[in-house]
């Protein structure tokens, strides 16, 4: 009998373990290959970061300063326009290709649904159009978009605007030093309150402003409603808010009541839905809630912007300048805002560079097949409309502030903002911003009334960021000047 030494002990142990090893690696293999041939599909190419956090921090650095498609630039040169990461503890397919988001905003509600963090779908509410889906999404944003018609704004909208911006503009001190980021927050949730409630009071506009910035502060942020937690101070913000929403409402009603002949219709947006609408007084209130959200934020951050980009390029402040001289003096007319067409210029290359929506949040309803991949249902998908806004290769030196490009042949091809796949600054599909055309005449209203008023110094440097909410870091510090103290009108 042979003897079995501890020597061939061993070199049968490893014999057996190599031998276990190249079965479970044959399995393996054999396992991945039966699944590439019941699915030919696969998830986009990309990597999951690191352990549990994935590639959260670093697509948060990159959207808190003023180049937001930085991170989603380093991935492309690794993977394509259309690549994956971990988010947020969570799979995602991002996109910097433009036909690709257009088939997500085009699909929204087949394919794919809005998908939002808890904090925000708490603050906006669960009946506004933001976050509603399906056939009352529709709905809702058919009524938004009848509210915001181009006969709406030449009557009802371009006779109130002007009034709201002479108010808020018109009393500051030769010399005095503001910070515009205020203002303009002033001036847009004026804007809302007075068109959305038809209030118009300097204090309850002043309360607004300050419950709403508590408001969105907490959109993003951690959903501990606890005291000292920017989500609690916001909850309450959105309770306050609600409260004098419904408060109008009943004085509304009220006064219909004591008068049948009353018409509700010139109490703004609140007062015509409901002459018009049937919306329980909840959904009422989350409507209203919801078109102040977007209506603020795209109107306040894209004036700011716009006025910080200008302040950059004297060559394009003074054109604009010349554009509006010739027009100031006498009530504005919509005759005399379809002829900004520098200003228009302007508003878009704003939008280009500082647009507020850079990126789309949506969720796979079903496993969607696009190309060579498949998109698991469930999984986040993340049209990133600011990295194709920003890409070099649809538009030439994309980070300078360049208003004439949209004077360019080429570039006339991508600027219609309600189709186009290249320029989307208000979305697409059935959730394109029923707002848009309101906000574009507001803005442009500000521009006119503010650089025809004022003279301004940047005191202060300053830069974007767009996390956890669109703005310029340090609020844009400028001193004013008055134009009617200049007799040069410099």
């Amino acid at each position: 009998m042979t003897e079995f030494t501890g020597e061939s002990y061993w070199l049968l142990s490893a014999a057996a373990s190599t031998t276990f090893l190249a079965f479970i690696i044959i399995f393996f293999l054999a396992g991945i290959a039966r699944r590439k041939r019941r699915e030919p599909h696969k998830l986009p190419p990309g990597s999951r970061g690191w352990p549990l956090i994935g590639d959260t921090f670093a697509w948060l650095s990159a959207v808190s300063g003023s180049h937001p498609s930085r991170f989603v630039e380093k991935q492309i040169k690794r993977y394509g326009r259309i690549f994956s990461c971990s988010l947020f503890g969570k799979w995602a397919v991002v996109s910097a290709d433009p036909e690709f988001n257009r088939f997500i905003m085009q699909n929204e509600g087949k394919l794919f649904q809005s998908s939002y963090p808890k904090s925000f779908r708490d603050l906006v509410g669960k009946d506004g159009v933001i976050t509603v889906h399906g056939n009352q999404q529709r709905r809702l944003h058919s009524i938004a978009s009848s509210m915001m018609r181009q006969d709406q704004l030449k009557t009802h909208f371009l006779e109130d605007i002007p009034a709201v911006m002479l108010q808020t503009l018109s009393n500051f001190k030769d010399g005095e030093v503001v910070l515009l980021q205020d203002i303009c927050r002033k001036v847009a949730i004026h804007l809302v309150v007075n068109q959305l409630l038809g209030v118009s009071s300097e204090s309850e506009v002043d309360e607004m402003s300050q419950l709403f910035s508590d408001f969105v502060d907490g959109c993003l942020s951690v959903p501990i409603n606890l005291p000292g937690f920017t989500y609690h101070k916001a909850m309450k913000a959105r309770k306050e808010i609600i409260s004098k929403i419904n408060k109008t409402i009943e004085k509304l009603l009220q006064n219909k009541a004591a008068s049948e002949a009353a018409d509700t219709s010139g109490n703004g947006v609140l007062g015509r839905l409901l002459e018009n609408e049937s919306l329980p007084n909840e959904s009422m209130a989350d409507f209203i809630i919801n078109l102040m959200f977007a209506g603020n934020e795209t109107t306040a951050k894209t004036m700011l912007f716009a006025v910080y980009f200008l302040t950059h390029c004297p060559k394009a402040m003074t054109q604009i300048m010349e554009e509006h001289e010739r027009l100031a003096g006498g009530m504005l007319t919509w005759q005399d805002y379809k002829t900004m067409d520098f200003t228009q210029c302007v508003i878009d290359e704003t939008l280009r560079l500082g647009g507020i929506a850079i990126w789309l949040m949506r969720e796979a309803k079903e496993d969607v097949s696009y190309q060579d991949y498949v998109i698991p249902k469930g999984c986040f998908v993340v049209p990133f409309l600011s990295a194709v806004h920003l890409d070099e290769s649809y538009y030439k030196e994309s980070l300078s502030f360049d208003p004439w490009r949209w004077l360019d042949p080429e570039t006339q091809q991508k600027r219609n903002w309600r189709t186009s796949s290249f320029y989307c600054p208000f979305g697409g599909g059935t959730r394109f911003c029923p707002g848009a055309e309101l906000a574009r005449l507001q803005i442009a209203l500000f521009l006119h009334y503010f650089i025809t008023t004022y003279r301004w110094t940047q005191l202060k440097e300053d830069r974007i960021s767009f996390f956890p909410s669109a703005r310029l870091v340090n609020g844009f510090k400028i001193q004013l000047n008055r134009r009617d103290n200049d007799p040069q009108r410099q």
